[in-house]
């Protein structure tokens, strides 16, 4: 299975290497997917710094394409506030469709998904 990598796993990445061994290993095995969103993160910065090999790498990553489904968003918001999951950001809540709609997993260093995951079916990569 793909596995949707969140702009906080790049971060990471990026900056420290966390994560080196398991992205590495997803890059190697082409598990990698971006979105939109996700690139929309992670590339201005980049662009910035002048880092034209590293968003052009960025680029070509797989994308899983974003169908915005507006009522399940605000299903989803209701079911983490019920809850007790307070301030999850639409954002993340795309990010959390977007895995559902293309049947990925998730990897991301925020612990929320991993609650949101106990009440929404999204599949987190551990």
């Amino acid at each position: 299975m793909s596995v949707l990598v969140d702009s906080s796993v790049w971060i990471d990445y990026l900056r420290t290497a966390s994560y080196a061994d398991t992205l590495d290993l997803l890059i190697e095995e082409n598990l990698v997917v971006t979105n939109d969103l996700i690139l929309g993160e992670l590339i201005p910065p980049l662009e910035v710094q002048k880092k034209k090999t590293l968003v052009s790498l960025l680029r070509e990553v797989k994308r899983q394409p974003m169908a915005i489904d507006w009522e399940e968003l605000i299903k989803m918001q209701t079911t983490c506030l019920s809850q007790g999951i307070n301030g999850v950001g639409v954002p993340d809540l795309l990010i959390v469709q977007n895995a559902i709609q293309g049947d990925l997993k998730l990897l991301s260093r925020d612990k929320h998904f991993s609650l949101i995951a106990k009440h929404i079916p999204v599949a987190i990569y551990s």
